[in-house]
């Protein structure tokens, strides 16, 4: 601070008057030491009058920030030894017992045993001294076992101890998006859980929706196993009426797992799985999950046992209906005026997945032996949507009512009666 041109005493008073609610601050204690020295010998403070001498110390409180005691200390201190110094202190700290070295040592310790309590690796210590003769663990071989936890949390230890994530790295399955380019049998797959009772486990329904045509198949199983996936998932293979090419999930262990991958790799499908941070990649099936699943079956609890009855409902009532019968929006992509591709769903693309699939060129070229389209048109032209429908409503309805899972509102309607006679 530059306070030449203060000289006199009512200069010093005109200054704190006009400063009122203006505060000073950058100044820090040692230079506040050495401003509050030269200003108190400027104006010969011991001296001054009474009124003067408080003129000045409201201007030292006013440009120090110190209270009014404080300044009475400094001007005391003053008048005593005529300078005024900023008390050094030194504190104490105790020696440092064990090196960077030594804690090195721990920590490496530590590190290639897996952290173990404190006593037993104090024992490993002195064990790398006296049993193997290594001359570096002289000295900590003979800390304490509460030092041993004192250093681990010490910064010094730190330093010595760090370590990268490792991060678990499967080999099975490869992490891409399938790209079908138009073919038929690159299917997605996903797991739903039908509720838990009393912490009883409820059934698990595996979800498979291919992406190109919609074909979706739908099958249920007590546990989430190897040895109960295997089997049914090789049944649900087997269900679409064209070769399956590409099998794509989530990363959840109920796929992906080396008994789901030896059974793939013996069908000569690829197997892919979602890519980190891109949840889109699974999501039709997973809308496929609450507008099919959920729509049917709804969130309460079906016990584990009635995953056979299920899978009668599922391969009789539920795939054929929504396959043949149930009709499904096709996306159309479009480019805007910007350049973007934005996906649009016309009327005219709404139609069941075996339409669509009958609409791809070459169509006979995609299907399994010993399946046609002559087949296919059969089972298509067996009945009406309503009717397929309506018989699988009956179904649902049987089936909820063997489970005891009906809501107060079914259990209190009767099934519903034949819309044509």
């Amino acid at each position: 601070m530059d306070d030449k041109e203060v000289r006199t005493l009512e200069q010093v008073k005109q200054f704190v008057d006009s400063s009122q609610g203006i505060e000073f601050s950058g100044l820090n204690p040692k230079e506040k030491y050495l401003w509050t020295e030269e200003v108190l010998r400027k104006f010969k403070y011991p001296w001054l009058k009474r009124k003067g001498k408080g003129i000045l110390r409201r201007y030292i409180e006013k440009v120090t920030g110190y209270s009014r005691s404080q300044v009475t200390r400094l001007v005391g201190r003053y008048q005593e030894s005529g300078i005024l110094k900023a008390t050094e202190y030194q504190r104490h700290r105790f020696p440092e017992k064990y090196t960077m070295a030594e804690v090195g040592l721990l920590a490496k310790t530590d590190e290639l045993h897996g952290w173990l309590s404190g006593p037993a690796t104090k024992r490993i210590l002195e064990r790398e001294y006296e049993v193997y003769g290594h001359a570096q663990f002289e000295k900590i071989r003979g800390i304490s076992v509460a030092q041993i936890y004192n250093l681990r949390h010490s910064n010094r230890y730190r330093v010595k101890h760090y370590i990268h994530t490792k991060p678990v790295i499967s080999r099975i399955g490869e992490r891409a998006r399938p790209e079908p380019q138009g073919h038929p049998g690159f299917i997605r797959v996903d797991t739903v859980h039908q509720g838990d009772d009393k912490r009883q486990k409820g059934v698990y329904h595996i979800n498979a929706v291919d992406e190109v045509t919609q074909w979706e198949i739908v099958a249920s199983v007590s546990r989430i196993t190897e040895y109960d996936l295997e089997p049914l998932l090789e049944n649900m293979l087997n269900q679409f009426p064209f070769h399956v090419r590409g099998f794509h999930s989530d990363n959840g262990g109920e796929f992906v797992n080396r008994t789901v991958a030896e059974l793939l790799n013996k069908l000569l499908i690829r197997f892919t799985r979602s890519r980190p941070r891109r949840p889109d990649d699974n999501g039709l099936v997973e809308s496929k999950n609450g507008s099919i699943i959920r729509k049917n079956l709804g969130y309460a609890h079906i016990p584990q046992g009635c995953a056979s009855l299920l899978n009668v409902y599922h391969r009789e009532h539920l795939n054929p209906y929504i396959n043949f019968h149930r009709p499904c929006f096709f996306p159309v992509a479009v480019i805007d005026h910007k350049g973007k591709a934005k996906n649009t769903y016309p009327y005219e693309k709404i139609k069941t997945p075996y339409e669509q699939l009958k609409s791809l060129p070459q169509v006979e070229t995609y299907l399994r032996p010993g399946i046609s389209l002559e087949t296919l048109d059969a089972i298509a032209n067996q009945m009406s949507d309503n009717q397929c429908a309506e018989r699988m409503v009956k179904a649902r309805y049987n089936l909820l009512k063997q489970t005891n899972r009906l809501s107060p509102c079914e259990a209190n309607r009767l099934p519903p009666g034949p819309f044509f006679d």
